[in-house]
């Protein structure tokens, strides 16, 4: 654009370099441009990686169909995981009803292995720290005993700050919580009590996948809640 100065001579004026938000700020400040330049905007023409090019109307189309898309995805996924939540509720419930009603600590015990194996999982197992319960002789139940310091550098190193652990052990690992176990693929742990400082309950899996970090841990929390009180039944706590 050329500009008359006071002598008469024109000089040209540098053009204006237009930013991506100079044009955002100019079309939010004036709404009816697409309603004054409608047989333009028709006209444009916006890149497409299959088409080459696409009118803008249709590319608009295209991304509401995109976001329309993501919301059927996403109200589908809502629906499996409240079907999944419903399941995992009715589960627990039943398994609230048949500890509750255990006559014995050997009951409890097998009525909580033969849920886990209900599930298709190979056991469930308790294990409490010494120093939170007087499991010493006479008890039959000494088994279940476990000193709170020879669990603590694996607590440290698998859990952390968290109170639960899904996925693989070790074989020293295996040994020290489930002597007894054999094929051990994955497993769910989570420390019992508010504090997680009264011992574990563990489900296992022969499927090294089965259990896995970032999985639901409903199941675990509850039980990790109700299972002290049930226990101290027949385990007199310190």
């Amino acid at each position: 654009m050329s500009q008359r100065k006071k002598d008469g001579s024109t000089s040209e004026t540098p053009p204006v370099s237009l930013t991506d938000d100079m044009v955002s700020q100019y079309l939010l400040s004036n709404p009816d441009f697409f309603i004054r330049n409608a047989r333009q905007i028709e006209q444009m023409r916006v890149p497409h990686p299959v088409r080459d090019s696409i009118s803008l109307v249709e590319w608009q189309m295209g991304r509401q169909r995109n976001h329309i898309e993501q919301l059927e995805e996403e109200i589908t996924l809502l629906m499996e995981q409240a079907t999944t939540n419903e399941i995992l509720f009715t589960r627990l419930i039943n398994l609230q009803c048949q500890l509750v009603q255990a006559e014995s600590l050997q009951d409890l015990l097998d009525s909580l292995r033969q849920w886990a194996r209900s599930l298709g999982l190979i056991d469930a197992t308790i294990r409490l720290f010494n120093e939170k319960w007087h499991l010493g002789a006479p008890s039959d139940f000494t088994h279940l005993s476990l000193p709170r310091q020879s669990f603590e550098s694996m607590r440290i190193q698998r859990l952390g700050n968290r109170n639960q652990y899904l996925g693989p052990l070790n074989g020293p690992e295996i040994l020290l919580l489930m002597p007894e176990a054999k094929m051990v693929g994955s497993v769910a742990l989570s420390l019992l009590g508010k504090r997680g400082d009264l011992g574990m309950v563990i489900f296992t899996s022969r499927d090294p996948q089965h259990y896995q970090q970032g999985m639901g841990t409903l199941i675990l929390d509850q039980l990790s809640l109700i299972l002290p009180g049930l226990l101290s039944r027949w385990i007199e706590p310190v």
